[in-house]
């Protein structure tokens, strides 16, 4: 069986597409390279942020579920998402960046030997960004070309999520038995976990927290993780290993930009795992990825239905000059 190689992609509830467009587009600079729908509740758009070229470990992604709450934060959830950017200097950069435009951080500090950047959006969204100055492992993605953040600042992938638990010593065994992550290192009540190359594109942190509340899912919060493997018949092998541990899973789903599987593994948190392609670019060319309203084979039928219910939303930017932003 192939290992894990690492992240693929997180995918969050956002209470507006287009405020998270602009948010993704024109402040953090990573590129739209999919607008799509949620396969499972077709008049749910679902948009999909990553690299210049929508590669896999470099994505996150959106669903803005009609009329759904505002999520909570709290213990068993995926409390946090990190960007990797190229080295501490980029973080200098993101700090005056993010002061310049109102955007509540936390300011630099290190965590398991890595400098840092928490942050949030307007739906208190929690994210970090993470250094690759002495990164070894996983390899990352391209900066998007054509954004406005320098590409030397730029985001390059997806660092490590941050889980919190409330039963610490039963994920441990799930994440080493079932996914065989390694613990290399403890802080506090924060453990880190290592797959495959490891470095920061396959890691993730579980934070123990018996404090907190139960989180709550709504906007503002994190839907489920993916964890990156090879190809098709990798989703077939993982899903009869998970299934011998006594966990449910979704069985093999086919999502036309890569083929995947589910199962929850603790209260509030679901892992997918997801195939490294086929990719973003089977039915859109890399100029124009993420302007038109692109539907997997199986629904362009519904397409008129679809297109009736889903407010449009104007993301063509290949026909813009956008500018980069050195401050």
């Amino acid at each position: 069986m192939n290992p894990i190689r690492g992240m693929h992609h997180v995918t969050a509830i956002t209470s507006s597409a287009e405020k998270n467009y602009e948010f993704f587009t024109y402040i953090l600079g990573m590129r739209l390279v999919k607008k799509t729908v949620n396969q499972d509740d077709i008049q749910t758009y679902h948009l999909f942020f990553a690299d210049d070229e929508g590669n896999a470990g470099t994505d996150m992604t959106f669903f803005d579920f009609p009329g759904i709450p505002k999520g909570s934060h709290g213990t068993n959830e995926i409390y946090k998402t990190s960007f990797r950017v190229p080295s501490d200097d980029a973080l200098d950069y993101w700090v005056k960046r993010f002061n310049r435009l109102e955007i509540n951080h936390s300011g630099i500090q290190e965590h398991f030997g890595v400098q840092t950047l928490s942050f949030s959006d307007f739906d208190d969204q929690q994210y970090q960004l993470v250094s690759d100055e002495t990164n070894k492992g996983a390899k990352t993605g391209i900066a998007w070309k054509g954004g406005p953040i320098p590409l030397e600042y730029a985001i390059v992938g997806l660092g490590p999520i941050v889980v919190r638990v409330a039963q610490y010593d039963f994920f441990k065994e799930i994440l080493e038995k079932v996914f065989q992550y390694k613990e290399v290192m403890k802080e506090g009540s924060e453990y880190l976990f290592e797959i495959g190359q490891g470095g920061n594109g396959a890691q993730l942190i579980v934070e123990h927290n018996t404090d907190l509340p139960m989180a709550r899912q709504g906007y503002g919060t994190v839907h489920h993780a993916a964890l990156c493997v090879d190809e098709q018949s990798d989703i077939y092998e993982w899903d009869n290993h998970i299934k011998s541990f006594g966990l449910q899973t979704s069985g093999f789903v086919d999502r036309f930009f890569f083929q995947s599987l589910y199962t929850r593994v603790a209260p509030q948190i679901l892992f997918e795992l997801a195939t490294k392609g086929p990719g973003f670019m089977g039915d859109e060319p890399y100029e124009t990825l993420g302007e038109k309203l692109s539907l997997p084979p199986f629904l362009e039928s519904e397409r008129d239905k679809i297109e009736s219910m889903v407010r449009p939303i104007n993301t063509t930017r290949s026909t813009k000059t956008i500018e980069k932003e050195y401050e």
